[in-house]
């Protein structure tokens, strides 16, 4: 696999950095987690979990988790910071997520890293970045998006801005740090040192908003959303109700698709208002609101099998996940105790991933990783009974 022989430390918690080691692990590399002694990871405990009797940790931990290993290790502690860097002697990648400041503190941020092994990559991920008026303010996605902008065009029909169904600053994090990462080891190759990678949710949201940016950058201004191309101006880009109360999208504004939904429905003379979002839209927007609930759902995605439109029906998560196109592409997949699982996104046709389902328990490699290091039983036992492991 691609990352086969690569060993990545995790200190991060709950969604951006477990969701950047976790892609590395299905591609080959040793993720080993560092996890607090007491609790550990604060996504093992949060929300459903399978099964009856329950699983010990959450449906959450093992879509983050799965593949890993797990340390538990005190690094508040002398004994555990030196355990920690005896371990980055070992090491190609850092990941961590504390606030800006924690790891300096611990003595284990990348000047002490770097220190110990020049070699190593580190990436820190953060709220806000390590810089900056707000480098010290606390915040998880939904700060983050109100903060950049983009909370206030993901609005309802009234104007109010909603809750996102997904952590964008979270994933776009996670992502982009999944590729400075790549970039950083590759470039290592050529040079033999590492890297530090700075981070932020609010810097990962603006990049990937290009598509958002006209009214803010040529006009100057805050966009109104019901008047932009892809959140409400645009009759093509839109959710219509119909007939049985469920849902269908439009979701192409191309003009050869306007065309051709507005010829096969006969209304033609619609056409050139589709060339402009905005307000002179609103009788197209009128009419196809209109036309959406005379039929039901079904009755629509049968009509629109053979028209060239991008056109699809809304479902629910549950649905989506047994979709016909997810089981083609491999997106769930089943473990030996036919529990479901998330698939692999990087499909590559050579080395491709070779996901392992199975989630590690609180500190479940602590032994092993430390006996690799070099501590016999006794002085495990010793360092548990310290509080350190």
């Amino acid at each position: 696999m691609k990352l086969d022989g690569i060993r990545v430390l995790d200190l991060s918690l709950f969604l951006p950095g477990p969701t950047a080691s976790l892609m590395m692990a299905d591609h080959g590399a040793e993720v080993i987690k560092i996890e607090t002694l007491g609790e550990g990871e604060p996504n093992r405990h949060i929300g459903q979990r399978r099964g009856s009797p329950p699983d010990d940790t959450s449906v959450y931990f093992d879509c983050t988790h799965r593949g890993k290993k797990s340390l538990t290790l005190n690094l508040k502690s002398d004994a555990g910071r030196d355990l920690f860097m005896r371990l980055v002697d070992t090491a190609d990648v850092v990941i961590e997520a504390f606030r800006p400041g924690v790891v300096k503190r611990l003595g284990v941020d990348f000047a002490a890293v770097a220190a110990r092994n020049p070699r190593i990559i580190y990436a820190s991920i953060s709220a806000f970045g390590q810089t900056g008026p707000m480098v010290d303010r606390p915040a998880h996605d939904l700060a983050v998006e109100a903060t950049c902008g983009l909370l206030s065009v993901n609005v309802d029909a009234d104007g109010r801005p909603c809750l996102p169904a997904m952590p964008a600053g979270d994933m776009l994090a996670a992502t982009l740090t999944l590729a400075g990462v790549a970039m950083a080891l590759y470039r290592r190759e050529q040079t033999g040192r590492g890297d530090y990678l700075d981070l932020a949710m609010m810097d990962s949201i603006l990049a990937c908003m290009p598509n958002s940016m006209g009214a803010a950058f040529g006009e100057r201004r805050a966009p109104v959303p019901s008047e932009e191309r892809i959140w409400g101006g645009n009759a093509f880009y839109r959710i219509y109700t119909c007939a049985d109360g469920e849902h269908v999208v439009l979701g192409g504004v191309e003009m050869k698709f306007v065309r051709n939904l507005l010829t096969a429905l006969g209304r033609e003379d619609l056409i050139p208002l589709c060339a402009q979002p905005g307000a002179g839209q609103k009788p197209v927007m009128d009419f196809l609101e209109a036309t959406f609930a005379t039929r039901s759902r079904a009755e629509w995605e049968a009509y629109m099998a053979d028209l060239d439109v991008c056109f699809a029906g809304v479902n629910d998560l549950r649905s989506g996940l047994d979709h016909p196109q997810v089981a083609a592409r491999g997106m769930v997949l089943m473990d030996d105790r036919g529990h479901e699982h998330l698939g692999v996104p990087l499909k590559f046709a050579d080395e491709p991933a070779e996901p392992r389902l199975q989630a590690p328990a609180h500190g479940a490699d602590t032994d092993a990783l430390l006996e690799a290091l070099g501590l016999d039983a006794a002085e495990r036992a010793r360092l548990r009974a310290e509080g350190v492991c």
